[in-house]
């Protein structure tokens, strides 16, 4: 089964809030790479919950895919702070999924720490300039960070 990392800025979503809400919608990806990671995930898949854009960014849980990917409604949406202009109900190029909550860490595995852990030198997240909000975790790496 594959494994992935998914960030989203706690002010959007924490993990506290999907164990408070059980499931929820995954939205707003608006990069190409990371879009296409998520329509290759699969129900069951589990994934890293990565808290970004925050004063301690890192992985503060666990959460699994429990419906595969379809167009993201929030880029139809002049509302959403995720709303482009150029998609249409007949041609969206975005996708969202859903998700339930699985496990909170006790405390989040900080990005720093992160990239001291041998056997994690390949995974995007801790390459510099890599900026990409979903991503595919190898078996050995999710095993080393399962092991934090």
């Amino acid at each position: 089964m594959p494994h992935w990392l998914m960030k989203s800025e706690p002010e959007e979503l924490s993990i506290h809030d999907l164990q408070r809400l059980g499931h929820a919608r995954w939205d707003g990806v608006r990069n190409y790479q990371a879009r296409n990671f998520v329509r290759s995930m699969a129900v069951g898949d589990l994934f890293f919950f990565y808290h970004s854009s925050c004063p301690e960014p890192g992985i503060a849980g666990v959460g699994r895919i429990i419906a595969s990917a379809y167009p993201d409604p929030t880029a139809l949406d002049p509302q959403s702070h995720y709303y482009d202009a150029k998609a249409s109900a007949d041609k969206n190029p975005w996708s969202a999924l859903d998700v339930e909550f699985v496990e909170a860490f006790p405390r989040v595995i900080a990005l720093g720490q992160l990239r001291d852990l041998p056997g994690l030198s390949e995974l995007p997240l801790v390459k510099k300039g890599s900026r990409l909000s979903v991503m595919p975790v190898s078996a050995s790496e999710w095993a080393t960070i399962q092991a934090v």
